[in-house]
């Protein structure tokens, strides 16, 4: 696995589209993610559907084609220096296909921040444009609107990467260790589910994976995990961080699970590293070379994340 290709940083009054490529979108945390936006000097511009509802699928922010055109619009618009989610939810599995992907790689490198179902576009982004990407908080997520830890990180890793090379946690070791790769991962529940998908990575080898999912009881942790085994898509792995697992009941059940799934590939896993549905999310760069270190909790990236 190779490092992929930095997009640039922003600078004060560079133009950031806001989409929707999943679920709907609440207005009111619209406008507080904006004014957030709007206050770091920044001028978001909101694509055509970000508040639209499907018809008869209320879990869908528009149909698959405008949710895909509006992605689409805004990474090939000149003037647009960043796309950042508006939410996660369900959907973009639905839309991934439609986007024009020649268009967007003439279209050039860009910023592109989102989590959670946007798991499926930040593989999608690596394999058909060769981009890193920023798993970081979404501009109507709650976290983001109310949370100044998940603002300032993703505030710096825009503006100031070198600042966040060194991505600090209060993890602990579930397995001890260092270990160095190539940046990945995401929602645990969408990495799964992209399994064999034309767009998904086949394989996580040489890489540093970051795993995290809400809402998912310890069972189904274990299934997805051991998919993921089967599968043949964690062999090479070379370190795990794991992030949050909000509404996925008890800790400690789910800890057994965790290690009893990944504790047998051999390589340093740091649990509760701090990214993902979590207050004060971490902003994490996929597609960077870094090191993993599970005794300390901490992420270094050997450069920053944006040029």
């Amino acid at each position: 696995m190779k490092p992929l290709v930095r997009p640039s940083r922003l600078a004060p009054g560079a133009r950031v589209a806001v989409v929707a490529p999943s679920g709907p979108v609440a207005e009111d945390r619209l406008q507080a993610g904006l004014d957030i936006l709007r206050g770091w000097d920044l001028d978001p511009v909101v694509a055509p559907h970000v508040l639209d509802v499907h018809g008869e699928l209320g879990y869908l922010a528009g149909s698959d084609a405008e949710r895909a055109a509006d992605l689409q619009q805004a990474w090939c618009d000149p003037s647009v220096d960043a796309v950042l989610c508006a939410r996660g939810g369900y959907g973009a599995q639905r839309m991934v296909d439609l986007l024009d992907w020649e268009a967007m790689r003439a279209a050039g490198p860009k910023v592109f921040v989102g989590f959670s179902d946007i798991t499926v576009l930040h593989q999608a982004f690596a394999t058909r444009l060769g981009l890193v990407t920023l798993h970081g908080p979404a501009a109507a997520g709650v976290d983001f609107v109310k949370n100044a830890g998940a603002q300032e990180h993703l505030k710096a890793t825009l503006f100031a990467p070198e600042t966040v090379r060194v991505i600090a946690s209060a993890g602990a070791a579930l397995v001890p260790g260092r270990a160095r790769g190539v940046t990945l991962g995401g929602c645990l529940s969408m990495l799964a589910s992209d399994l064999g998908t034309p767009h998904a990575r086949t394989s996580a080898r040489g890489g540093l994976l970051f795993l995290e999912d809400v809402g998912e009881q310890a069972y189904r942790v274990d299934r997805m995990l051991t998919q993921l085994l089967r599968g043949g898509w964690l062999d090479g792995v070379t370190g795990i961080a794991l992030g949050s697992w909000a509404g996925c009941g008890p800790y400690g059940a789910l800890r057994a699970v965790l290690a009893d799934r990944l504790g047998g590939l051999g390589v340093p896993v740091v649990e509760e590293f701090g990214f993902g549905h979590c207050e004060g999310a971490l902003t994490i760069p996929f597609g960077m070379a870094a090191e993993l270190d599970a005794d300390t909790g901490t992420l270094t990236l050997d450069e920053a994340a944006l040029r």
